[in-house]
């Protein structure tokens, strides 16, 4: 049987996800949320 109260102790996140997620973070990307709110800015301006 898992003992969940040992894994948790013994967890260490991976240095990599560390290193990805801070990259995502500090890239401008534009998402499907920024497209539809320029799409809806270009249809009021109509």
């Amino acid at each position: 049987m898992i003992n969940f109260e040992e894994e948790i102790e013994r967890f260490r996140p991976s240095l990599e996800v560390e290193a990805v997620s801070d990259t995502i973070m500090k890239s401008d990307i534009t998402d499907m949320a920024d497209i539809m709110m320029e799409i809806m800015k270009e249809i009021r301006e109509k």
